[in-house]
């Protein structure tokens, strides 16, 4: 089983919410169709607009992303066509996925799941080797991530090669699942509401460990809406 991610900028005109609705309805059953075991879809829409202040954007970002679990990559031509057919452009990986956590409240399948999710999307700084960059990330960095902020899901999807042809340079994606309150209170996104000592700490502490391997002004992320279909 791989998992394949399809970062996709959708028609012009159309809204965040007609085109979740097409991707997890019709669409949604022609991927399935396709070979795509399990498929989930994180779209920017109304309900993230808020946190707009997680937002960073160092080029053009896509407006959300499918993950497609397929027996093999070899099989992906006819999903792949069906996402290109509608849609401005698209974007493919194969990733190998590492779920750290999934305490995911549950929901029916095809609605909006618990909270939101914060999508980062990384590329390795040239002057780290990626064996050192994986190491860090993967490693120390983790476990960190995990000790600061109240995520319920937390994934590593690393890049193992595009699919698609001008694919934009990623070298992986990362989904955290966070409480809605951590779209607009920086405490609730620290797991310290009501404790600034705890907040200020947590934040440091953070932030001293992704400037080991990220490079601020190469990372785009994202706040969005998560369906399981």
């Amino acid at each position: 089983m791989e998992k394949l991610i399809y970062t996709l900028w959708k028609r012009p005109g159309e809204s965040a919410e007609a085109w979740a609705d097409r991707l997890r309805g019709p669409l949604g059953e022609r991927l399935i169709g396709a070979g795509a075991r399990t498929l989930q879809v994180d779209v920017v829409d109304e309900v993230v607009a808020s946190g707009s202040g997680l937002r960073l954007e160092s080029r053009p970002v896509p407006d959300g992303f499918v993950a497609l679990w397929m027996d093999s990559a070899n099989f992906r031509a006819a999903a792949e066509q069906i996402l290109a057919e509608a849609h401005a452009k698209i974007a493919g990986y194969l990733v190998t996925e590492s779920l750290i956590k999934n305490d995911t409240p549950p929901t029916p399948p095809g609605s909006r799941s618990y909270g939101f999710s914060l999508i980062g999307f990384l590329q390795r700084p040239v002057q780290i080797e990626r064996a050192d960059w994986l190491k860090i990330w993967l490693g120390s960095h983790t476990q960190v991530a995990v000790e600061t902020q109240p995520t319920f899901r937390y994934v590593q999807n690393v890049v193992t090669r595009t699919l698609t042809e001008d694919a934009p340079v990623l070298d992986a994606l990362v989904e955290e699942g966070f409480p809605a309150a951590a779209l607009t209170d920086p405490a609730a996104f620290y797991d310290a509401v009501g404790d600034e000592a705890k907040h200020k700490h947590n934040h440091q502490r953070m932030m001293d460990s992704c400037h080991r391997f990220i490079d601020f002004a190469k990372i785009d992320s994202l706040p969005m809406s998560e369906f399981m279909v």
